[in-house]
């Protein structure tokens, strides 16, 4: 028989909420979520509006020929940015081009190959140097680096590779190399621990697939997971020219900080990040001054502009994937 006054069900003791009762959490998270997100841009905003302000000097004196110009010569008041825009290029690419190669085979080798004794120090130390302070960089490659290419990078490069003008020039050791190999050296970390979360990713059924069809270890690797994880490796390689792009000490220490325009790696030359560094505090006039904070107004642009790009390529890359 059917007894009438059992224990109702559990969710029939549930309270039920009153039909148009405000739900307060949603509105506050979501109003506090769009504040912080307004906050960076008002940040950016105000960056760019302060720098843009103060920069006005140069910028009603010199116009657009100021991205183009050669000149820097404090004492007469007549600037240029384009030496330090070449210099800031040159040594983030050349960074790139020693460390992505570098970077990848390390994020490959903890992810595919390395025994799980190993993967754990060796991923430790990798993303150890990131901890480095940059002056420790620029002080190791004043008194290690900077000898090194000196007596043995530059005469073997010089001796075979004259034919080149990247190659050719007095072997003083610092210059646009030192820089490009110290950069390199800094964005190894960035770029492989991106990496290597992105490998870790994929999921095991296509490595699993690719060696069911017979694919060898590299083979999987080469062809399977490293296209896949293509997006987030690129995402990785754009933080680490962020990175370079804007390196101020270490650069400084070993570049020559000189603004010229030389075809050899061997040259000293200067980025934008040195040039404030170096003359900022020594400047005096106003025009120089405002020819330094366009200098930053320009570093600034190229970074914010630099990232915009790296988002859309992401994006373009993982759509075809």
């Amino acid at each position: 028989m059917h007894n009438e006054s059992a224990t109702p069900p559990a969710t029939a003791r549930l309270p039920v909420r009153r039909a148009g009762a405000r739900r307060w959490g949603d509105p506050l998270f979501r109003g506090g979520a769009i504040c912080f997100a307004g906050l960076i841009v008002a940040v950016f905003a105000a960056i760019g509006i302060v720098m843009y302000h103060l920069a006005q000097p140069a910028l009603a004196k010199f116009g657009w020929s100021f991205i183009w110009s050669t000149d820097w010569d404090p004492v007469r008041d007549q600037f240029g940015g384009l030496p330090f825009i070449f210099g800031t290029a040159v040594s983030s690419l050349l960074a790139l081009v020693l460390a992505v190669p570098v970077s990848v085979g390390i994020a490959i080798f903890l992810s595919e190959f390395a025994p799980s004794w190993l993967r754990a120090p060796v991923a430790f130390l990798v993303d150890l140097l990131a901890a480095i302070p940059s002056v420790v960089y620029g002080l190791w490659g004043v008194f290690m680096l900077v000898p090194w290419i000196r007596t043995q990078v530059q005469p073997l490069l010089g001796d075979n590779l004259d034919f080149l003008p990247l190659f050719t020039g007095p072997r003083m050791g610092i210059g646009m190399l030192a820089a490009g190999m110290v950069l390199a050296i800094m964005i190894i970390p960035s770029i492989s621990a991106i990496s290597r979360e992105v490998l870790q990713a994929i999921p095991n059924s296509l490595r699993e697939g690719a060696l069911a069809l017979g694919a060898t270890p590299w083979e999987m690797t080469w062809r399977v997971i490293v296209p896949a994880a293509r997006p987030g490796i690129l995402g990785g390689v754009i933080l680490g020219l962020g990175r370079a792009l804007g390196e101020t000490m270490a650069v400084t220490m070993v570049i020559g900080n000189r603004p010229e325009i030389k075809a050899s790696l061997f040259a000293p030359a200067a980025t934008m990040a040195s040039v404030l560094a170096n003359e900022f505090a020594e400047a005096t006039s106003e025009m120089h001054v405002a020819a330094l904070i366009e200098i930053g107004l320009l570093l600034f642009a190229v970074t914010l502009l630099l990232n915009i790009g790296a988002r859309v390529l992401v994006w373009s890359v993982a759509r075809r994937a």
